[in-house]
């Protein structure tokens, strides 16, 4: 059964999900022999995989270790590769920057810099490339304190590196992500050094100085109370990625799925105070930004009738878990005020994602403001999707709005 999903097919591209839905229906979990690793797919094993601390994330480096040294570097470093105690310790220090009110007084930030896009854009507009793309690329680059006039920098260097992220790739996306993490890390690595001797009020400052008391009380722990320099660079550039990537693909995804049910975009339009909120969780749960993400067995691991081998893959499938009818009526149906929406697109357990506030305010803000200055939005062409499976989404969404701004 394993052999049956070809997941380079166009087709499967296109729409993972009947695919999905007979897979799961035949097992929550099949072994994936091109991939060489397991796979999740019902709610119950991905959440289990994901909370359960026999999986973890084990970073190999890629080889050889001299060409991919920077991307390597990238990740050794950061919290998402990291267990316990290494992940407490990034994560605690993280988590204490972020902590000091940078997600909240972005919040009204946001909606400006949505308002200015769809300002600036015309009545025929592409929602990616001119609106879901730039405004959490805008919003990271403020969060971050990285200056105005390097704000296109950053866009086309992340792209390139979670293209490695893919199960299948050419030496040139390989060289490509290699390339852009170097660039990349350089450039944070001057500007870390610069807020280090003289920081202001962004989060990259608050990185460089940030200490947490509960390592400071106890010098012996391993790494110390404050991040280096490579985990600062690390941290940095994950919560750009990671910050805006997932963000554009969940407003791309979740607005082409409303436009193509003009029957729940006319009830949220009706209220759009009462639920624009649980539109956005239906949004990211419809069809889920990120497909898949990789856990590898740190002991003989027990997952639904199997025994994962310590130190095989397994693989959750996001997208799967989120139309499970175990747990969603009617779940393959789009309803902008579905409750309990329990979607896993955000993770769960010890890597449930630190940004998933940051992503929930601009989802909101960007669906809020789409809403309210453009009523008469229709699609006008097919929308592209990207040719790849991981990171789901589209490459344009062509629309016009009827009527103009509003």
């Amino acid at each position: 059964m394993g052999n049956t999903l070809d997941l380079a097919d166009p087709a499967f591209l296109a729409d993972p999900y009947p695919t999905f839905d007979r897979l799961r229906a035949g097992s929550p979990v099949l072994f994936h022999e091109p991939t060489g690793q397991w796979f999740a797919l019902s709610h119950r094993q991905v959440s289990r995989v994901l909370r359960d601390r026999r999986f973890g994330r084990v970073w190999a480096d890629r080889q050889p270790v001299d060409r991919f040294a920077p991307f390597n570097a990238l990740h050794r470093y950061q919290m998402m590769e990291n267990e316990p105690p290494d992940h407490t310790r990034l994560r605690a220090l993280v988590a204490s920057a972020f902590s000091r009110g940078h997600v909240e007084r972005l919040r009204p930030r946001v909606t400006e810099l949505a308002e200015e896009l769809l300002a600036a854009a015309g009545d025929e507009l592409d929602l990616i490339a001119d609106y879901a793309e730039p405004l959490p690329v805008q919003v990271i680059a403020e969060l971050l304190g990285v200056p105005r006039a390097d704000w296109p920098l950053l866009r086309p260097w992340s792209a390139a590196i979670v293209g490695m992220y893919e199960l299948s790739l050419s030496a040139e996306a390989e060289d490509a992500a290699v390339r852009a993490a170097g660039e990349f890390a350089d450039y944070v690595r001057v500007l870390a050094r610069a807020r280090r001797s003289s920081p202001g009020e962004d989060l990259i400052s608050h990185l460089a100085v940030i200490e947490d008391e509960r390592w400071r009380a106890d010098p012996g722990v391993r790494g110390g109370h404050r991040l280096t320099e490579d985990e600062l660079v690390a941290s940095a550039i994950l919560l750009l990625n990671a910050g805006h990537e997932a963000t554009v693909n969940a407003f791309g995804n979740g607005i082409v799925a409303l436009l193509r049910h003009p029957d729940e975009l006319s009830r949220l339009r009706s209220d759009p105070d009462g639920l624009v909120e649980p539109a956005v969780e239906e949004m990211l749960r419809y069809d889920a930004p990120l497909q898949l993400f990789e856990r590898t067995a740190r002991v003989d691991a027990p997952l639904g009738e199997v025994v994962v081998p310590a130190g095989r893959k397994v693989s959750v499938l996001l997208g799967a878990a989120n139309r499970d009818p175990a747990v969603f009526t009617d779940p393959g149906r789009f309803d902008v005020a579905r409750d309990p929406n329990p979607h896993l697109v955000f993770g769960a357990g010890l890597h449930f994602c630190l940004g998933s506030p940051l992503a929930r305010i601009e989802l909101t803000a960007a669906l809020t403001t789409l809403l309210r200055r453009a009523p008469g939005l229709v699609l006008v062409g097919e929308p592209v999707r990207r040719p790849s499976f991981v990171l789901r989404g589209y490459r344009s969404v062509p629309a016009r709005r009827l009527g103009g701004i509003c």
